[in-house]
């Protein structure tokens, strides 16, 4: 398995929308993504995320043997907090349960830990999403909590866990 991490390419929107027209992907996702998701609806995030400010938006494609497994993004925080990044992400259900998730948020770290200037990179998944929970314990990110009644999805409120990886110096 042969696995990069690479900035979009438009010719990338056919694969992102498959990927994103998948109520259980979109069930673990923040609000505003629309479904059903169509291939102008990728185009749309494709070309906002390629004329982002590239020192504050760092957003992936996932490429796995050539096609588009998923998609990862890291935002720089601000104020206080602009040394410390969000990072998001999703695996598309055909590539589930194969380390996919692990290894590109690995990747995705060490890029910004090696070409950037943030030291703290958090994630924010929902307590019941026990997949993505961990991806981020074996990519070596350490629970910092649980935030309490802390969102709103599908008309229920959720807890989600904290979770961060220092840079080490």
């Amino acid at each position: 398995m042969e696995l990069i991490i690479r900035k979009w390419q438009i010719k990338d929107a056919n694969e992102l929308a498959a990927a994103l027209n998948n109520q259980k992907i979109q069930d673990n996702l923040r609000d505003g993504i629309p479904y059903p998701y169509t291939p102008t609806d990728a185009k749309e995030y494709i070309n906002a995320v390629l004329a982002a400010d590239q020192d504050s938006t760092y957003a992936f494609a996932i490429e796995v043997d050539g096609q588009v497994a998923g998609s990862i993004g890291v935002t720089r925080c601000s104020n206080i907090h602009s040394l410390t990044a969000e990072m998001g992400y999703y695996i598309a259900e055909p590539h589930w349960g194969r380390g996919i998730g692990t290894e590109a948020v690995k990747e995705t770290c060490r890029y910004i830990f090696d070409h950037t200037d943030i030291i703290r990179i958090f994630a924010e998944p929902f307590a019941y999403n026990v997949p993505s929970c961990r991806v981020l314990e074996k990519a070596g990110f350490q629970c910092e909590g649980i935030l309490r009644k802390n969102a709103v999805k599908n008309g229920k409120v959720q807890d989600m866990k904290m979770y961060a990886l220092i840079k080490e110096t």
